[in-house]
């Protein structure tokens, strides 16, 4: 399962190169993995076509960068938008000020850590952190050697912010949220109660537009957004609640820019749930072949599923050499050039709020 799959690492590859071109949105989640008595993250890319697993030490964006560059080498670009991405970071002036003299410049990584190693020579490590991450994603977003993802659909986790342009929430994540709320006073359980039918209402009229997406109902929606989560109950912590939704609101709602794009992340849920179904039994991977090899298995047959295929039967094809079946890759190619003229749709799944 570890030796000689050269063959499967480079069908894992192509499927993920497939994948990221199939559609306009991509979906993301992690999960925790073990790597010979060591904590690891196990990153979750998918969308309809396939779904794709990548151990990795960190989770942070650099490493999500990581994986999205297909093993292209990673640069770093001193830009506009790295600089803009610097402030949105929290960068103080200061050091912004010190690091503009590098303005325009792109740097390999090599590069780019022994440029940051003498500046932040003294101190300022969180900083360095910040400014690797905005030039990395800024250097990201010029490439045109990779399907570069435009929107990217989360959870509300720190290190899936800013990597693409566009950056949808989940609306059943958000939900989960007002589950926390455990009221045992009866006025604020009815106030909770009468909150969330009409939370769902809303969602299920979202649901409605992304079958027939019109520029007058979106504009509707975002009004009436705005007049739902204004809400006050007198009920504090669900008045709070409320609030960090209503400050959410440019993710919550970008299905009204981009109607392709899910209102849930269900997908990405369930994918981390196989991997962790796969860690309750076997624990954790010893050695970093054994745990390429894991990833590289899980996307074959978890996206097989998704294809229609039998995992079974094409690693037998595979393995016998026969190659009677097509490769997934081109099953997705495939696909991806019959519905390109068919908008995917993510359903409107039925609502539970459990962990």
């Amino acid at each position: 399962m570890t030796k000689d799959i050269d063959l499967f690492h480079q069908e894992n590859a192509d499927i993920f190169l497939e994948g990221l071109k199939a559609t306009p949105y991509q979906q993301i989640d992690d999960t925790g993995a073990r790597v010979n008595g060591v904590n690891n993250y196990t990153e979750i890319l998918c969308n309809p076509y396939y779904t794709a697993y990548f151990t990795v030490p960190k989770k942070n964006r650099e490493t999500i960068l990581d994986v999205l560059l297909c093993g292209k080498e990673k640069t770093y670009c001193f830009n506009d938008e790295a600089f803009d991405l610097m402030k949105t970071f929290n960068v103080s002036k200061s050091w912004l000020e010190k690091l503009s003299s590098l303005k325009n410049k792109i740097f390999s990584d090599e590069e780019m850590h022994r440029k940051l190693d003498c500046i932040f020579l003294r101190g300022g490590k969180t900083t360095k952190k910040k400014v690797l991450e905005a030039c990395a994603i800024a250097a990201y977003h010029q490439r045109t050697d990779i399907p570069v993802v435009t929107a990217l659909l989360s959870d509300d986790a720190r290190q899936f912010q800013k990597i693409a342009y566009h950056h949808a929430l989940c609306w059943i994540h958000d939900g989960r949220n007002y589950k926390k709320l455990r009221p045992i006073v009866p006025y604020y359980k009815e106030k909770l109660e009468a909150f969330l039918d009409m939370y769902w209402d809303f969602y299920g009229e979202l649901c409605e537009f992304r079958i027939n997406p019109e520029s007058e109902v979106a504009e509707q929606l975002s009004i009436k957004f705005d007049q739902l989560f204004s809400t006050k109950t007198r009920y504090e912590q669900l008045d709070e609640r409320i609030a960090k939704t209503k400050e959410n609101k440019e993710h919550l709602l970008k299905v009204l820019v981009l109607p392709e794009i899910p209102l849930h992340n269900n997908a990405a849920e369930l994918a981390a749930r196989a991997k962790v179904r796969k860690r309750d039994v076997s624990l954790q991977t010893i050695t970093e072949e054994g745990t390429k090899a894991n990833d590289t298995f899980m996307t074959i047959v978890q996206t097989s599923k998704k294809l229609g295929v039998s995992a079974y039967q094409y690693i037998c094809d595979r393995v016998g050499g026969t190659f009677e079946m097509p490769s997934l890759a081109q099953i997705i190619r495939e696909k991806n050039s019959f519905h390109s003229n068919t908008p995917l749709q993510g359903g409107c799944p039925t609502i539970t709020l459990g962990n």
